[in-house]
């Protein structure tokens, strides 16, 4: 197992190193002068030309990279264009709010997914499936952007009860989370369910309901067990989707995160911290899988790797 964990870190390396490539070249295709920006529409072209060299703009875009590979390999992003503070200085900032607003949603989200799974699997075909199914596929179909308006509309503007924008207290956290956990709980009930309703029909379930056990140990304890090792697959991806699909939410809720910071820093053109914000992103995906695939032999034993 732990030559399979530095193997799977090891392999982190390349691919995180062709991202670093794609980003760069990417981010240097945007359309817009940072230096412009910065400058001002009245700057003049010596002022801007200026601000170009300050930022190390005007050297060859290969240049540019190789300094760009140099920090990056020093465990150095650079500087942000536009507040002069380092890159990891300003990561650091907006990181807590944004993993705190993640943690909170994937946990009801993945919570009210598996029970609502469970119980349409159980109750297949009848009112419970129904109902579920419902909710599922209505919290797919809603744009969680206009879903947040129309909570930020009904429970902060009508009804008062919950502030709208910041991240000052636990209360903040309820609409946003919710807007940003409605498409994970609609996928993770369907992933449940299906999942589930295969295990149902195994041949060891049968078995059990043979030797008298109780459907609930049936369920819990024969079940849900080996229903969970593709679930938890659709919980990593589902944890890495809402890391990086945090953006729209906290544009809408002004929430003080890496989602807004990313956004700030692409209508700035603010280079260093795209990069740095799309790796991280990247590493965060990468790692949650490889602990997914370690989280297998934990759900099942049986499961070894080498």
């Amino acid at each position: 197992m732990f030559n399979y964990f530095i193997k799977r870190l090891l392999g982190m390396i390349p691919t995180l190193m062709i991202v670093a490539v794609l980003v760069f070249l990417f981010v240097h295709m945007l359309p817009g002068d940072p230096a412009r920006l910065q400058a001002g529409a009245d700057a003049d072209d010596s002022v801007v030309a200026m601000l170009r060299h300050q930022l190390g703009l005007d050297l060859p875009l290969p240049v540019q990279f190789w300094h760009y590979l140099l920090q990056l390999i020093q465990g150095d992003f650079g500087q942000s264009m536009v507040s002069k503070r380092p890159v990891s200085q300003e990561i650091a900032m907006r990181f807590m709010p944004t993993l705190l607003l993640t943690l909170t949603s994937m946990f009801w989200s993945c919570l009210c997914g598996l029970i609502i799974g469970v119980v349409s699997a159980v109750w297949r075909n009848r009112w419970p499936d129904r109902l579920g199914m419902l909710l599922a596929v209505s919290g797919i179909s809603f744009p969680a952007f206009a879903l947040g308006i129309l909570l930020m509309q009904i429970f902060s503007v009508q009804l008062g009860w919950l502030p709208t924008v910041g991240a000052g207290s636990w209360q903040h956290y309820i609409l946003p989370s919710l807007t940003l956990g409605a498409a994970v709980a609609a996928v993770m009930a369907r992933f449940t369910r299906s999942s589930f309703i295969e295990i149902m029909d195994e041949d060891y379930m049968r078995t059990a309901r043979a030797k008298g056990a109780s459907e609930f140990a049936i369920i819990f304890k024969h079940g849900l067990r080996n229903a969970m090792i593709p679930v938890v697959t659709m919980m990593g991806l589902q944890f890495g989707f809402l890391l990086g699909g945090s953006i729209v939410v906290e544009v809408v809720f002004n929430w003080p995160g890496l989602g807004r910071l990313l956004i700030d820093s692409v209508s700035m053109r603010d280079y260093p911290v795209i990069q740095a914000e799309v790796l991280l992103f990247s590493f965060e995906f990468i790692l949650i899988n490889l602990l997914v695939d370690l989280l297998y032999a934990a759900i099942n034993p049986a499961i070894r790797y080498r």
